[in-house]
């Protein structure tokens, strides 16, 4: 089983509280209450796959701000939730995701945008076409208009960003056994480099030997002939 933290981000009153406990619990609450930190655990099955999540609910008030901090470095995916009734809270949202992906250090961050409340038609002043803008404005991150009352997208929210950490972690290995594989194959390309080099120069040693075998031979064969001309030099003539 895969432990993921999952971190819920977004200003104050937009029902990030209510969409964690819908989704861990399945029950909906409608008293505000605000939050400073809240941390759940919640067990389910994605793709065949066992996870353990660990869902960390954040305070939406700017004194919380250094906490905030520490959360973000140590989440994995977010979930960045603003209210369709609440045109500052969108706005809001575009100085948490500049943050994140500052503290990430990373443009591939796993995150999802949620417009929740969208069970307020009269007090709607937040069209879905909004929403759909901002994320294209960023990359075309995934976008759900979620109500926390009715249970509207809310499951489908955070399965959407565990999948995102679960394609994520699988690039990164990929790319590490990719890097393992041609490390392995460079010390196979440098090793057949040395007994080349190896063999070549025992062939050098080899060729240098029978060389010298040959000069040695050549030598003893040219005294032979030069002493069996002196000896034939040396004839008695007899009178």
């Amino acid at each position: 089983m895969r432990d993921y933290k999952v971190v819920v981000l977004g200003a104050g009153g937009v029902g990030k509280s209510s969409v964690t406990v819908q989704f861990v619990q399945g029950v909906y609450v409608e008293s505000y209450d605000p939050t400073i930190e809240d941390s759940y655990r919640k067990q389910i099955e994605i793709d065949g796959r066992a996870c353990d999540l660990e869902i960390l609910d954040t305070a939406g008030v700017a004194q919380f701000t250094a906490m905030r901090e520490l959360y973000i470095k140590s989440g994995k995916g977010f979930l960045l939730v603003y209210s369709v009734t609440d045109e500052n809270s969108l706005k809001e949202l575009l100085a948490l995701r500049e943050q994140v992906l500052r503290i990430k250090d990373s443009d591939n961050v796993p995150m999802v945008l949620i417009g929740n409340k969208c069970d307020l038609k009269d007090d709607r002043v937040l069209s879905i076409e909004d929403g759909i803008k901002v994320s294209q404005d960023w990359g075309c991150v995934p976008f759900y208009e979620t109500s926390a009352m009715y249970k509207t997208n809310v499951d489908e929210s955070f399965i959407d960003v565990v999948r995102q950490i679960m394609r994520k972690e699988a690039a990164i290995n990929a790319e590490k056994k990719q890097q393992k594989q041609l490390q392995k194959q460079n010390a196979l390309e440098n090793s057949g480099v040395n007994a080349s080099e190896n063999t070549k120069d025992i062939n050098d040693d080899t060729d240098k030997s029978a060389k010298t075998s040959r000069n040695k031979q050549n030598s003893s064969n040219g005294e032979f002939e030069d002493g069996k001309e002196k000896s034939g030099s040396k004839c008695c003539v007899i009178m």
